[in-house]
């Protein structure tokens, strides 16, 4: 009899959870895309990240401060498949929504 671990993470998910935190996408966001309660992730990034982890994000705290809407429009159009005048174009959003977007479009190219 051997004490086998139960798996609680894919690799695929802990790359999409830690990828996620480091674009700016809250603990919430992400909690919901991989399927998980909040505190599971909060404890996942705190293993994974170890000091590069800065805690769970508050409310107020949600803004994306750390990236520039270039960056997220450009990953955006990555994983969309988008041309640069596309990509551009995207810019225009607000970060928020870029992130709310770069979320969604993840889950997607996920699946």
């Amino acid at each position: 009899m051997t004490n086998a671990k139960a798996v609680n993470y894919t690799a695929e998910q802990t790359a999409k959870v830690v990828t996620d935190y480091k674009a700016g996408v809250t603990v919430e966001a992400i909690a919901e895309s991989v399927g998980k309660t909040t505190r599971s992730i909060v404890a996942k990034l705190s293993r994974e990240l170890g000091d590069g982890y800065k805690g769970k994000t508050t409310a107020k705290a949600e803004k994306v401060v750390n990236v520039g809407k270039a960056d997220l429009s450009a990953k955006v159009a990555k994983v969309a498949g988008l041309t640069a005048d596309e990509a551009k174009d995207l810019q225009k959003l607000t970060k928020q929504t870029l992130v709310n977007l770069l979320v969604a479009v993840s889950r997607v190219a996920v699946e």
